[in-house]
């Protein structure tokens, strides 16, 4: 009786697999590089602070992640992407509502204070929302030295020459005004600065559109210290200036203490 050796079965070790190849490495981290750039240009975007409107949530110098997605119009393309409502108390980025004199649309950051449909006043700088004074403990309130009928009693105070107010809501607002309350229309929000005092806001030009409002800042990702601008909004020969101060600055002025403070 003769007895057949059982064939060895064939098992490719680790060391045995074929490499991989260069080609393939570099395939590989190109799509890992495509994923990372897909992500930063379409889902978050970077903005820096330029005034102090919205202190203390957020300071001059500060520099914020802003993700785009959740407050974006949905689309039938991505179903499943987390979409949401606007809502009350959100710090939002947004187009101003109008262009400036050379027709460029600039980015602002404010908190929403009403939603479509709201009724809104200011009494000695303390809102009234739908009747209810609200406790903004983040909001500046004003004092003898800063106060301002316009903008702390809003909106009982004709706008008449009032500084910084623009001739559009000037005209409409008398038109949106019900009793001593402004009332919020559909499809538009009523913001503000934390810096009550300090901020060029909805009081000045009106409405913020649904549609200007392009995310919202998730947390400081680095803060440094600046001069304060005095506006919202910093032409680009500053921004230049900026760039270049945030260089030689950038370890003697940084705020590390701010660093991933999220924003809220």
């Amino acid at each position: 009786m003769t007895s057949t050796k059982p064939k060895a079965s064939k098992q490719v070790t680790d060391a045995q697999r074929p490499g991989e190849s260069f080609l393939e490495g570099l395939a590989s981290n190109l799509t890992s590089v495509i994923v990372v750039l897909f992500v930063f240009a379409f889902l978050f975007q970077n903005f820096v602070i330029p005034s102090s409107s919205m202190a203390s949530t957020l300071l001059t110098g500060d520099h914020v992640l802003v993700e785009r997605e959740s407050l974006a119009p949905p689309t039938s393309w991505a179903p499943f992407m987390p979409y949401r409502d606007v809502h009350r108390g959100d710090v939002v980025v947004f187009f101003k509502p109008l262009a400036e004199a050379n027709g460029e649309h600039i980015f602002l950051v404010k908190r929403v204070i009403a939603i479509p449909g709201d009724r809104i006043h200011l009494r000695n700088g303390i809102v009234y929302l739908n009747g209810v004074a609200q406790d903004e403990p983040q909001a500046a309130k004003p004092t003898s030295e800063s106060y301002n009928p316009y903008i702390n009693d809003f909106p009982s105070v004709d706008p008449g020459t009032e500084p910084g107010v623009t001739a559009e809501w000037s005209v409409q607002l008398p038109t949106r005004i019900e009793g001593q309350d402004l009332v919020v229309p559909a499809g538009s929000y009523f913001a503000m600065g934390d810096n009550r005092t300090n901020s060029m806001d909805s009081r000045y030009w009106g409405f913020v559109p649904r549609e200007n409002i392009v995310g919202r800042p998730l947390f400081v990702f680095w803060s440094i210290k600046m001069p304060e601008s005095g506006i919202d909004e910093v032409p680009l020969s500053q921004q230049a200036e900026s760039t270049i101060y945030e260089f030689i600055h950038f370890f003697d002025e940084t705020r590390w203490n701010r660093t991933f403070h999220r924003v809220k």
